[in-house]
């Protein structure tokens, strides 16, 4: 064998170049591997989709029909998941059970669950989205039986009982509210003035809304009734079998009832485009937003776009080669992401502003600028393949690091598509030039934007004074 210090630095480079090469064969196979890929069945009609890559661990969700956009009154879906995983502790939105969380149904107390959890190791979480209530439990995967058999009593037999609503979940939803900080009253003006119902729906209610009016434990078990039935959930997994999943399914979820005697809320999402702007003492914030892609659709431009945009540096002590980092970079006490807000028939892009009212206003025009700089032809290949290698991360460590892979998969099920092909999406990605980016781009700047700015409105500027039509 020949030692590395006796190689010439062109031998050296060569062989770099040639592991190189190996590797990215490598990591191009695993893409594309079927395993990457969540595989749909039905199983005693439930909507399933799995994937097994033989690790000790297992993530499984149940992805229900029970976000804002489906709640007939303000805060039924907040309500709907405090009940589902009770907060003994509230101190973040999306959090992981305590010791002093858990929920009470029919067959198990609030204590047994906690206890048996705990000494199984595993972890229970509550969230939603705009579209959907997800209950998901991560455990080691010998423990699929009980976990399953969990869930699926959560959505058929808890108990939504008073004293619990007024001691517990009533206090928890208080507290939400008043941590809905700025950045997520200007995000959901724009969801409205873009969708106005539905999708507009706050996340969460703020402060000022009503819901006292409309939110009791009697119409959030009505909710449940409605939404917690076979048709509007879907059971997804992440490090289980199919086998092992049809094994644990049909047993578990006899309870569950095939259709409800009372519907959802399910207009179909319009895009409006409009601006809004709300005072508010503290930090400021502005979201530019256009039509985006939905989920399934085939437009692989706007995830590209979305990484040329960017936003947030992901090299330290770097600002980055997207056009937001560079923009706010000059910019002192601001930062700017873009994002694809993707529902199941509608999507929404987003530009994120945040900072002082002054910076806040120099961003803005600088990311418009940006914007307008791809429809001119400014993105160099160079930026191009960094923008395209960027949207592949994106979409690979959100479906194995961060778990929304998991959740857009349930989400497909639950309005009747698939779940995403990662192979194929892919290739689509890798398909996108310059071309391309720049008829995306032009597509949303001739379009409505819809705008929306929260905190000093005497600085912060109008959708006119950025040159955006709405």
């Amino acid at each position: 064998m020949i030692c590395r210090p006796a190689l010439t630095r062109g031998s050296q480079l060569a062989l770099r170049r040639q592991g190189a090469a190996k590797l990215a064969q490598r990591g191009f196979a695993a893409v594309a591997s079927p395993a990457a890929s969540y595989e749909p069945t039905d199983i005693t009609g439930v909507k399933v989709a799995s994937r097994d890559d033989g690790g000790p661990t297992t993530r499984l969700a149940i992805v229900a029909k029970a976000g804002t956009r489906y709640e007939p009154l303000p805060g039924l879906t907040v309500g709907l998941e405090e009940f589902a995983f009770k907060a003994g502790r509230p101190c973040c939105f999306n959090r992981v059970l305590g010791p002093k969380d858990a929920v009470n149904t029919q067959k198990r107390s609030a204590l047994r669950i906690t206890r048996e959890a705990e000494l199984l190791g595993g972890q229970l979480t509550a969230y939603h989205t705009r579209e959907a209530l997800v209950l998901q439990a991560n455990f080691l995967r010998e423990d699929l039986p009980y976990f399953t058999e969990l869930l699926a009593e959560v959505i058929s037999k808890t108990k939504y009982t008073t004293h619990e609503y007024h001691e517990e979940v009533q206090d928890v939803i208080h507290m939400k509210q008043a941590k809905v900080d700025a950045a997520a009253i200007a995000l959901d003006a724009a969801h409205s003035v873009a969708f106005h119902n539905g999708l507009g729906a706050p996340l969460y209610p703020t402060p000022s809304t009503p819901i006292a009016s409309y939110l009791n434990e009697n119409s959030v078990a009505a909710f449940a009734e409605a939404a917690y039935t076979k048709a509007n959930i879907a059971v997804v997994a992440d490090g289980a079998s199919q086998t092992g999943l049809s094994k644990w399914i049909e047993p578990f979820f006899k309870a569950v009832p095939s259709t409800s005697q009372s519907s959802l809320v399910n207009a179909a999402s319009k895009y409006y485009g409009g601006q809004q702007r709300i005072a508010k003492v503290g930090p400021n914030s502005m979201v530019i937003a256009f039509p985006g892609a939905a989920l399934g659709a085939n437009q692989p431009e706007t995830a590209v776009l979305v990484g040329l945009l960017g936003g947030e540096s992901t090299i330290k002590w770097s600002p980055g080669f997207s056009l937001l980092s560079k923009a706010t970079s000059a910019t002192p006490g601001a930062t700017a992401k873009a994002t694809n807000y993707a529902y199941s028939d509608a999507g929404l892009l987003t530009i994120q502003i945040n900072g002082s009212a002054s910076a806040v206003r120099k961003a803005a025009e600088e990311a418009v600028k940006a914007l307008k700089s791809v429809v001119e032809g400014g993105v160099s290949q160079e930026n191009l393949v960094k923008a395209i290698a960027k949207a592949k991360f994106n979409l690979l460590s959100g479906s194995e690091v961060s778990g929304t892979g998991l959740v857009h998969a349930g989400a497909n099920l639950i309005h009747g598509g698939k779940p995403l092909q990662v192979a194929e999406t892919i290739k689509a990605l890798e398909g996108v030039n310059a071309e391309k980016l720049k008829a995306a781009a032009k597509t949303l700047l001739e379009g409505k934007a819809s705008v929306a700015a929260v905190g000093d409105l005497h600085v912060l500027p109008f959708a006119e004074d950025l040159g955006l039509q709405v």
